[in-house]
């Protein structure tokens, strides 16, 4: 007596193809719409602090963080050994013993131009500094740490350090939307300083080009002031 073989169907195992195609649909889908979040974010923080610092320098007519005459024009701002007021003198500065970039964002909180509110210290805290999604220090400050080509030598200017632990496509993707998408060009561009990772072409390439194929897990950018 022959045995009956039973399997599946071409139409059942067409449907379970359809069905499993559906889901990796939903999957990328979904992983799409975070990164698009977290761009999204991202440029929102970026463009905030910037809004904010140039809305603090028209008022006071000085930098956040630089100001010396805070303590007796912000209400809340009390002067200590390198926090209070700042030197004056055009620079927001980070070295020893001068905390401008972290008094930067007492400034602007107690100025009423950011969200939350900030005291200064002589390191970055969760009450001293906003942070990045990632949970990362945003910085600030008047430094050359940011990519610029190979052939050139970057000069010490102000710009804001989104901070580390940003996958190098996410931020190639926030580069492509309001920049150049060049990593060592134009008004975004990538940090080179502050706990991101300083590996050659882990996060970018000497051309400028973002790794998008197995992107950097610790990378940070910068925009230019």
């Amino acid at each position: 007596m022959r045995k009956l073989q039973k399997g599946f169907t071409l139409i059942e195992i067409a449907i379970v193809l359809v069905i499993i195609g559906l889901l990796m649909g939903g999957v990328l889908k979904g992983q799409e719409l975070i990164t698009g979040a977290r761009v999204r974010n991202l440029i929102q923080q970026q463009d905030g602090v910037k809004a904010a610092y140039f809305g603090f320098l028209d008022r006071f007519r000085a930098l956040p963080g630089d100001y010396a005459n805070a303590t007796t024009t912000i209400t809340g701002v009390v002067a200590s050994s390198g926090c209070g007021n700042g030197n004056g003198d055009g620079q927001i500065e980070s070295s020893s013993g001068v905390y401008e970039n972290i008094l930067a964002w007492e400034h602007l909180s107690k100025a009423g131009f950011i969200n939350g509110t900030y005291s200064c210290a002589s390191t970055q805290s969760g009450t001293s500094s906003p942070t990045n999604p990632y949970g990362q220090f945003l910085n600030l400050v008047f430094d050359s740490a940011y990519a610029v080509p190979a052939s050139a030598t970057a000069s010490t200017r102000h710009n804001l350090k989104t901070g580390g632990q940003i996958a190098s496509d996410i931020l190639a993707e926030i580069d492509r939307k309001i920049d150049d998408g060049n990593a060592v060009s134009g008004s975004f561009r990538a940090q080179t300083g502050g706990g991101v990772d300083t590996t050659t072409t882990n996060c970018y390439t000497a051309a400028g080009v973002w790794v998008s194929q197995s992107p950097g897990a610790n990378c940070g950018g910068a925009t230019m002031f």
